[in-house]
């Protein structure tokens, strides 16, 4: 079935690439743009938000629930998540004034929906709606591959992210495209490849030709690319070296690095009977050794969700024997460390018997509080997973591993 879109029917296809940023639907303050300083950080954000549509809507005896779906207003925000309303939440538009829900649902409004940051590990991840505010100009988006690399723009084939029809469009990049990979790390368009996985967001201006054109402002890109040889088998290349920083309900956290060939640093994967679960050696393994701490390679397929964390199925896993050691604390000021270092008061009491001191390095993966930064300021509460080796000092002083940021309500404000 074709899709009908709101069209410009004399807008050139050189003028609809050119248009202005400000008065594109998808446009806000991005925290990672493709030009000049890639990763430059804009101010904190303590509310997430997801900007998308309302995809599905419940309301049982007692309680209303959404689904909004689209993509994090932030890097970190959820690409979609489930929000349950209360009579606290409110629904207004860029005026302020109310609107009521059923016209938003009806009318497929594009909303920005700010929730809680308490939310669930689940996917999709559960939370409570404060405020949705309804946009003026809304947008579509696909979710599809890259068939064709052009000059200033792609060639996607897929599938229209809210009414589920068959796509293919041409997006130009505006001039200040935000595009971001898997990672959530900021990319170029010349990063992108033929046979690439992407969500780009798009419109409302449509142009009228063969296959339909539009501008995109906002690009996820899985720059792992799935092999589509018929008859063969996919190469396990994707995949994650880490530290498993939780499990349950058939699932692990593993966070690190991106092996050689791709794959992302923070990642949820599915762990059931078609798993292949081996020690260093080949041995056949069962689940009882994915364990909280161990250190593990995890290889899986190309094809994951485009949210954060990413995920999707283990194919393989490599139980390592080396092992972290875990500990929850707050960030705190002291003399003792250098520039690359934090001092850890463990367990966030009066006792300084176990506090530690952690070197921070490149190979530190460092996960960021919901709409926060990477920055490890005095008052930032921690779950920190770090080296079995460490020096008999007091406080001893061991290499962090993994660093996974839980709260920075009560952190210094950078100046």
């Amino acid at each position: 079935m074709k899709k009908m879109y709101k069209v410009l029917a004399t807008a050139s296809i050189l003028a609809l690439a050119a248009m202005p940023v400000a008065a594109n639907a998808q446009q806000l303050p991005a925290q990672a743009v493709q030009k000049g300083n890639a990763n430059k950080q804009t101010d904190v954000k303590n509310v997430p938000a997801t900007w998308g549509q309302i995809t599905d809507f419940v309301h049982d005896k007692s309680d209303k629930f959404i689904t909004v779906t689209g993509r994090g207003l932030a890097p970190t925000d959820q690409d979609e998540i489930i929000l349950a309303i209360t009579p606290k939440t409110k629904f207004i538009d860029a005026k302020g004034k109310t609107v009521p829900l059923q016209k938003i649902i009806d009318g497929h409004k594009t909303v920005k929906a700010f929730y809680s940051p308490n939310i669930t590990k689940s996917l999709p991840a559960r939370g409570t709606a404060l405020t949705l505010v309804v946009q003026d100009q809304s947008f579509s988006a696909i979710d599809g591959k890259v068939t064709e690399v052009r000059d200033g723009g792609i060639l996607v084939k897929g599938t229209d992210l809210y009414d589920k029809h068959d796509e293919e469009i041409v997006l130009h990049f505006a001039d200040q495209a935000t595009i971001i990979d898997q990672n959530r790390k900021a990319i170029s368009a010349g990063d992108i490849k033929e046979g690439m996985s992407v969500r780009a967001f798009y419109g409302p201006a449509v142009a009228m030709s063969l296959p339909p054109q539009s501008t995109t402002n906002y690009v996820i890109v899985n720059t792992a690319i799935e092999d589509g040889n018929p008859g063969e088998a996919n190469e396990l290349t994707a995949g994650t070296a880490g530290v498993i920083t939780d499990q349950k309900d058939g699932q692990i956290t593993v966070i690190g690095q991106p092996l050689e060939k791709g794959g992302v640093n923070y990642v949820v994967l599915s762990v059931d009977d078609k798993t292949q679960i081996v020690d260093e050696d080949g041995n056949k393994l069962t689940k009882d050794a994915l364990k909280t701490s161990g250190h593990v390679e995890a290889t899986y397929g190309a094809v994951m969700t485009l949210m954060y964390p990413a995920h999707t199925h283990a194919d393989k896993i490599v139980v390592k024997k080396a092992e972290s050691v875990k500990v929850e604390g707050t960030v705190m000021p002291s003399e003792r460390t250098s520039k690359d270092q934090v001092y850890v008061n463990v367990g966030s009491d009066d006792s300084t018997a176990n506090d530690v001191i952690l070197n921070i390095s490149k190979d530190t993966t460092i996960i960021p509080a919901l709409g926060g930064d990477t920055a490890l300021r005095a008052g930032t509460k921690i779950v920190a997973f770090h080296s079995m080796i460490m020096t008999k000092s007091l406080p001893g002083i061991t290499n962090a591993e993994v660093i996974i940021v839980t709260n920075e309500d009560n952190a210094v404000k950078p100046r």
